[in-house]
């Protein structure tokens, strides 16, 4: 006859296993954020403030769903470009990038996992940093607002780690990622509205006839953003295959 569990008594099996599971997760952000983490969430939270204050000193009324998508727009811009920019070459510098190779199609596994850890933890964070606006600017939907955030994060986390395997530095990959940031920056004003619009904010206000139209191009411009995620990754991870480049 089986025995029952005692109350209070851990199940065999499970506590290991998120255990594991934690240590993992805890492994990996660590090498995702090269043992930096608390300096990004600092900074994060520091630039979020600086962002907010600007705000509000420079327009008399108070920010709306609008401005907290664009206020979020720049700290989760900043979680992401290290990892993205540096995660490559840091694994060259530690001689990590040999025992990757060392084993067959491990390195594809690493790099995924690392980039599902960055994608989770920033998630997080901005789930955090939203819950903040919530309280202190306006009112919104915290989920809505961090699930269109991570479009152009993973967009532009997909597009370092594209880049990354192709300059196999961190230096001149961040420099080709503030050009691109910049570029579209300059080109928010003529692309406003566009659904090829890296920034563009679905929380913009909408009059009844415009909802529709809003919505469709909030759709295309998401689906455009995965697709160039997915291309970008998958084109990182077949520049892995070229050993010699990366091994010296």
């Amino acid at each position: 006859m089986p025995q029952m569990a005692a109350p209070g008594a851990a199940v065999p099996g499970r506590g290991p296993g998120i255990r594991s599971l934690f240590a993992f997760f805890r492994y990996n952000a660590g090498n995702v954020f090269a043992g930096k983490f608390i300096y990004f969430l600092l900074l994060s939270i520091a630039l979020l403030l600086v962002v907010t204050v600007i705000y509000v000193l420079n327009n008399e009324l108070p920010p709306d769903a609008e401005a907290v998508y664009y206020i979020l727009l720049v700290p989760s811009m900043l979680l992401v470009f290290y990892p993205s920019a540096y995660s490559v070459q840091s694994d060259i510098d530690a001689r990590m990038i040999e025992t990757l190779f060392g084993i067959p199609d491990y390195r594809y596994k690493v790099y995924l996992v690392r980039n599902l850890v960055q994608y989770t933890v920033v998630a997080g964070l901005l789930v955090v940093l939203a819950l903040f606006c919530r309280l202190a600017l306006a009112e919104f939907s915290i989920f809505s607002m961090v699930f269109h955030l991570m479009f152009p994060v993973v967009l532009i986390s997909s597009v370092g780690f594209m880049v990354s395997t192709i300059t196999r530095s961190g230096n001149g990959t961040a420099a080709v990622l503030v050009v691109i940031l910049l570029i579209f920056w300059i080109a928010v004003e003529p692309l406003e509205g566009s659904k090829w619009n890296l920034f563009y904010n679905p929380f913009a206000p909408a009059d009844a006839l415009e909802t529709i139209l809003q919505a469709e191009t909030t759709f295309f411009n998401r689906l455009y953003m995965a697709i160039g995620a997915v291309v970008a990754t998958l084109f990182g991870l077949l520049r892995l295959q070229q050993r010699e480049k990366f091994i010296q």
